[in-house]
């Protein structure tokens, strides 16, 4: 895959937006982005999110916004500087659709790239000759216009709906990944409290939300990214007994609907994303509302409410937290979808977040090397949960953790160090880090190494505690060595010094 299509499959949803909103050809900005701010490289994207190269007026900075300088035409040139790079896309579109010298364009057809990028090009968009011949160029060399159809085509089938349809908030072939289910927790911003959390965390990687239901009315937009839920959507649907339903989608990068809109299942309400104070790392808060005849309102566990719809659209897919579907004690015994409970095993359950494009994590395994190494992190995460005695559930948690963070704490299985814990990344090798009396220090796995340990782990004859022992031995080993290599270096620089400074 060429890094133009990295960029537009990485940033295709929002550009589809803003297609919806304003009418520009998702190609159009996808190729802007690309050529403005080089696949998202350059220095303007990567220190101000800013993808189209939007200088900041005197407007924009009355009114509180950010900007960096830059040298374009002239030094220290002043351009808008966004939090996300949402922002920079939903900016862009409104630069466009609020210019009069771009109103031409907005006559054409929303599939008519060609004549986007001539009119692009005719009020000015770029100093640069060639404008229009090189958007064209690079949509048509990477196929951007498909994210065109793909609009059109969602518009299409949404508006001959005729039955009623229904759709889960993300799309998935199998489950949908629970971080944080609903009910009492620990408060993820200050641990030392409890909370009702009164919603459900979906494990998300910036894709599409979507509507449930059909014939939903948006009845509120947040588009303050510094409120607690960060940008908001809130859909409501109507019950035949004159209750109302209303379902809410927290902490997105994008919104792409507003105020009064009416949408169908399955269509894009927005991009998942990590914005609001109350938010440490990326997902999709959904809450569940339901509105009495009278006026009442309640909250609703958002897994009953999947679960009706689960059952209403035929949906087969679950709703899966520490290896347990939450929707199971909801669905009706009229619902044939079959109930998992626990999976067989943490490793089970580990194997299956890290190797499921549905978790939202997956590691690609089709490299031999990551296929050993997601091997071998998954057996040492089941080592590590049974040495400190877990009960089952607890042991599920602390699998669903450590596939998140890509991290184990092996500190139990080497009593001598302070601190021990494996780190895995995608394409690199895995990294110990620990912590004695002299210090912290970092190792990196070698393949040798790595098979010697996943030779220990995947012994069936051979007893945990045995395992347990001969992998922290193994694991001191690889550390001791780690000092020694590094105390030797240590000891030839501080030899070399005083001869360094006796030549000169």
């Amino acid at each position: 895959m060429s890094k133009n299509q990295e960029y537009a499959e990485r940033y295709a949803n929002f550009a589809m937006v803003q297609m919806r909103k304003y009418g520009i050809p998702a190609s159009v900005t996808l190729a802007q982005g690309i050529l403005e701010s080089s696949n998202g490289q350059s220095r303007l994207a990567q220190k101000e999110n800013n993808h189209f190269g939007i200088k900041a007026t005197a407007a924009w900075i009355e009114g509180g916004g950010k900007y960096g300088l830059y040298t374009d035409d002239k030094p220290d040139e002043k351009f808008c500087s966004y939090a996300t790079v949402g922002d920079s896309y939903e900016h862009h579109s409104r630069f466009l659709k609020e210019n009069k010298r771009y109103a031409d364009c907005f006559k054409l057809a929303a599939d008519d790239y060609k004549g986007w990028a001539q009119g692009l090009e005719r009020a000015g968009y770029a100093t640069g000759g060639n404008y229009a011949a090189n958007l064209q160029r690079i949509i048509e060399v990477n196929g951007l216009d498909k994210y065109d159809r793909m609009v059109l085509e969602a518009g299409i089938s949404q508006g001959k709906a005729a039955t009623e349809h229904y759709s889960f908030p993300m799309e998935r072939n199998e489950f949908l990944l629970v971080t944080s289910p609903f009910g009492m927790r620990r408060d993820p911003m200050n641990p030392d409290k409890q909370q009702i959390h009164k919603g459900i965390d979906i494990q998300t990687n910036r894709e599409a939300v979507l509507a449930t239901e059909d014939k939903g009315k948006v009845v509120a937009v947040n588009q303050n990214a510094d409120t607690p839920g960060g940008r908001s959507v809130t859909v409501e649907y109507e019950r035949a007994d004159n209750s109302k339903v209303q379902v809410s989608y927290h902490h997105l990068e994008a919104v792409g609907v507003k105020t009064g809109d009416t949408v169908n299942a399955g269509q894009q309400l927005g991009v998942s994303g990590s914005t609001g104070t109350r938010t440490t790392e990326e997902h999709l808060h959904l809450e569940v509302k339901q509105i009495t005849t009278n006026g009442t309102l309640r909250e609703v566990n958002p897994a009953a409410y999947l679960a009706e719809i689960a059952q209403k659209g035929n949906i087969g897919l679950q709703l899966l937290s520490d290896g347990k579907d939450l929707m199971a004690k909801f669905r009706t015994q009229e619902d044939e979808t079959p109930a998992t409970g626990l999976a067989d095993s943490p490793e089970d359950w580990m194997k299956k977040l890290l190797s499921s494009e549905d978790s939202g994590i997956r590691m690609n395994g089709n490299d031999p090397i990551m296929e050993l190494v997601m091997g071998m992190f998954t057996s040492l995460m089941a080592l590590a949960v049974q040495i400190d005695g877990k009960e089952q559930e607890q042991q599920m948690a602390a699998a669903t953790q450590a596939a998140l963070e890509k991290r184990i704490d092996l500190s139990q299985l080497v009593p001598s160090l302070k601190s021990c814990e494996l780190v895995i990344q995608e394409r690199v090798r895995p990294v110990l880090h620990a912590k004695d009396s002299t210090g912290s220090y970092s190792h990196e796995l070698s393949a040798a190494e790595m098979n010697r340990l996943s030779l220990i782990l995947n012994d069936t004859a051979m007893p945990d505690e045995s395992k347990q022992q001969r992998i922290g031995t193994a694991v001191n080993h690889m550390l001791v060595a780690e000092r020694a290599a590094r105390s030797y270096e240590q000891g030839v620089e501080q030899r070399g010094q005083p001869e360094g400074l006796q030549i000169r």
